[in-house]
């Protein structure tokens, strides 16, 4: 009996476990994962904005397996033993230290490691202590209740007649997690103060700074996107600095190279990732990243029955540069497994076809309305750059396309179209 064991249910690992599970059935499948929902990752930072009620987007895992024909194990990857072909989950835990569930061993044919990311704060003094990534949900809503709190007593300051002062958001990092949460803040900033809450100008009394390394925002993308997406921020009154180094980060402050300070009540760091200090002891051969060396079937070096998939996969182009961490590389990733595991587990030999990355360039959100990118491929240096309404509905289309995988056609339309119609009978941001 061949049971194939998936760690993580982020996009590649969830869509892989959806894929196997509709033809190998639950007994042959297990997804495992510390969350018990799955919300799409590149979505975090309207989660953040409190323009997406994770509540209502979030889609449950035990729902998923069951409909997916898979099983799901709610916990936390804990350990390795790769010679006795088992996982160790740690053991789940009420709030307050009560075990619900006691640690598990879970046997395994196959393995797939879809662990993901975390924040690279590059040993920079305070970050890790006084930053806010956007790595998961609880990060995004420990945002969005920090941003609540302050709008709360900006608006009670103005009540009583003080002075309500301005709330100073930083973020570090103009890739595109830091370019659309500055985007979609603005944006929400706006329809708080609709709402009356910090005032009816909160947008006024909100600043928002976006400090990047480099010489541009979006660097890795095409000069057209990145001045595009310069250009939106600035009509939406973001300050970008580029050429920023920062040298540390304070409770209240960013302290830059140069000796500028920038004050923050908030700090969001979106300058980096690198894969998750766990597989440092799982005795896996790994890069500087600490990211997981794979073979060109993303079978991982010297190691048997194990694969490994999106950003904590170090899959090497022909160029010997790493495929870059981003969704549609685990969706590819998790397609090209699929194959081979199906085959495997029919006891057929997959052909050797390598797995190979396609860019089919990207797209950045600037706000609700508005999205910048480049298709056909940044990699290859011909990207077609698009904006405006098109651009929009391709973003979305992409949404669409991760909840069709997991969900199904029909329920992805049912989805989308109970979206639209919250959107006009609940307040456009979260409130509570």
């Amino acid at each position: 009996m061949q049971r194939i064991v998936i760690v993580g249910g982020g996009a590649g690992g969830l869509e892989l476990a959806a894929k196997l599970g509709r033809v190998l059935g639950p007994e042959a499948v297990t997804l495992i994962d510390c969350r018990p929902f799955h919300v799409w990752k590149p979505s975090l930072h309207e989660v953040a904005a409190g323009t997406l009620d994770i509540h209502a987007e979030g889609l449950s895992y035990q729902m998923l397996a069951r409909d997916n024909g898979f099983s799901f194990v709610l916990g936390r990857l804990s350990g390795l033993n790769a010679g006795g072909c088992e996982v160790m989950v740690a053991a789940l835990l009420d709030d307050d230290g009560t075990i619900l569930i006691p640690p598990r061993n879970i046997p395994y044919t196959s393995l797939v490691l879809a662990v993901g990311s975390e924040s690279n704060y590059f040993n920079i003094p305070g970050a890790r202590e006084h930053c806010i990534s956007l790595n998961a949900t609880d990060d995004a809503e420990r945002f969005r209740t920090r941003m609540l709190k302050l709008l709360v007593r900006q608006q009670a300051a103005g009540a009583a007649g003080g002075d309500q002062g301005r709330i100073e958001i930083v973020i570090v990092g103009g890739g595109a997690t830091g370019v659309e949460l500055a985007a979609e803040l603005r944006e929400a900033t706006s329809i708080y103060g609709d709402y009356r809450l910090a005032g009816a100008a909160s947008a006024a009394s909100v600043d928002i700074t976006l400090l990047e390394g480099a010489s541009r925002i979006l660097a890795p993308l095409t000069p057209a996107v990145s001045s595009a997406a310069t250009r939106l921020l600035a009509e939406r009154g973001v300050k970008v600095i580029c050429d920023c180094k920062v040298a540390s980060v304070s409770a209240s402050a960013v302290l830059d190279s140069e000796g500028n300070t920038y004050r923050a009540d908030i700090c969001v760091w979106a300058a980096g990732i690198k894969a998750p200090a766990l597989l440092k002891d799982l005795g896996l051969p790994l890069n500087r990243l600490d990211q997981i060396e794979v073979n060109a079937d993303l079978s991982v070096k010297n190691a048997v029955g194990i694969y490994a998939l999106g950003d904590c996969a170090a899959c090497l182009l022909p160029t010997g540069q790493t495929v870059p961490p981003r969704a549609q590389a685990a969706h590819q990733q998790a397609s090209y497994l699929a194959r081979r595991l199906v085959l495997l587990a029919r006891g057929k030999a997959p052909k050797s076809v390598p797995y190979r990355y396609r860019d089919h360039g990207s797209l950045v959100s600037i706000g609700q309305e508005q999205t910048v990118g480049s298709l056909m491929g940044v990699l290859s240096g011909a990207g077609l750059f698009v904006e405006g309404l098109f651009a929009r509905m391709m973003y979305i289309s992409l949404h669409l396309m991760h909840h069709q995988a997991v969900v199904g056609t029909l329920r992805c339309a049912l989805l989308a179209f109970s979206r639209v119609l919250r959107r006009r009978t609940a307040p456009h941001v979260k409130l509570h």
